[in-house]
C-alpha cells in the first residue's frame, strides 16, 4: 500500500503538470467544446485535453487505480484507489479569462463514492496565481511551505462566506433565497466561481465559511481534505457529507449555524 505522502506527491505532480497545459491553452484561446446542464454550463476542448493528460500519466504510474472525472465516465479499479479529478474547475471563469480557476486532484480509498470513501490526498491548484494547496490524511493541509489553518471564529463584524449558484435557471429563485437566511451571519459574500478554490481558500483562513447547493464528487473531493487538513468542518446532504443537495464548510465555531441556514426551507 502507497503512503499517503507519495499519492499526495504523485497528486502535486500532475496537477503542476496539467494545470500548466490549461494555462497554456487559455492563452493560445478558448474553443468552446459543449453546453454541459444547461447553455452557460460550458465544456471547453482545454478541460477534455487536460483530462486525458491527467488520465493519461496515471495508466502509466498507476495501472491498477480508479477514476472519476468531470469530462469522463468513472472507471473502477483494481487496487482500493480512485482519482477523482476536476480538470479545470471554473470553466466559465476560464473561458472569460478571468484568473480564478483549479485542476483539482483527490485519490480516494475505498467504495468511488463520496458518502463512502475515505480521501487520502487532495490538491487545487490554481495556473493563474501559481499557488498550489495540498494535503494527505493526517499530514495536514499546506501552501508553499506553510500549514494551513482555518479561522477559529468569524470576527464580531460577522463572517466573510463565499457561494456559487446552479447553472440552470430555474435553481437561481432557491439559490437567492438561501443567500438571504444566510446573510445574517455574513459580514459579506463572495463569489469566485470555483468550488475548488472557495474550498482552498477557507483552509487557508482567507474565508471563514463557504456554502453551495448542487456540487459533484469532483468539485470537493480535494477542497474537503484541505478544510478537514486545515482544522475545519465539512459536511452537507445528503448523509451528512458534501454533495448534490449541500457543501457547507468552515471553522468549527460557524458550522452548525451556517449548515442550519444553508439547509433550512
Amino acid at each position: 500500500m502507497p503512503a499517503v505522502e507519495d499519492l499526495e506527491s504523485l497528486a502535486i505532480e500532475l496537477a503542476r503538470e496539467a494545470g500548466e497545459l490549461a494555462r497554456r491553452r487559455r492563452t493560445e484561446g478558448v474553443a468552446i467544446a459543449a453546453t454541459k446542464s444547461a447553455l452557460a454550463d460550458i465544456v471547453t476542448e482545454a478541460d477534455r485535453e487536460v483530462e486525458a493528460l491527467i488520465r493519461e500519466r496515471l495508466a502509466a504510474e498507476r495501472p491498477g487505480d480508479g477514476f472519476l472525472g468531470e469530462e469522463s465516465a468513472a472507471e473502477r479499479g483494481t487496487t482500493p484507489y480512485t482519482w477523482v479529478v476536476d480538470p479545470i474547475d471554473g470553466t466559465v471563469n476560464y473561458a472569460y479569462g478571468i484568473p480564478a480557476y483549479a485542476v483539482s486532484i483527490a485519490v480516494v480509498s475505498g467504495e468511488p463514492d463520496p458518502q463512502l470513501w475515505t480521501a487520502d490526498a487532495g490538491v487545487v491548484f490554481g495556473p493563474a496565481s501559481g499557488e498550489l494547496f495540498h494535503a494527505a490524511r493526517g499530514r495536514g493541509a499546506w501552501l508553499h511551505g506553510q500549514r494551513l489553518a482555518v479561522n477559529a471564529e468569524p470576527s464580531a463584524a460577522g463572517a466573510l462566506l463565499a457561494t456559487g449558484f446552479g447553472y440552470d435557471p430555474a435553481t437561481h429563485a432557491g439559490d437567492l433565497a438561501r443567500v438571504a437566511r444566510v446573510m445574517p451571519l455574513a459580514r459579506d459574500l463572495r463569489r469566485i466561481g470555483s468550488a475548488a478554490l472557495d474550498l482552498a481558500y477557507v483552509a487557508a483562513g482567507r474565508l471563514d465559511g463557504y456554502f453551495e447547493r448542487g456540487l459533484n464528487p469532483w468539485d470537493h473531493a480535494a477542497g474537503a481534505l484541505l478544510v478537514v487538513e486545515a482544522g475545519g468542518v465539512i459536511g452537507g446532504s445528503p448523509g451528512g457529507r458534501p454533495g448534490r443537495g449541500m457543501t457547507v464548510a468552515t471553522g468549527p465555531a460557524l458550522f452548525e449555524k451556517l449548515l442550519e441556514a444553508a439547509l433550512a426551507a
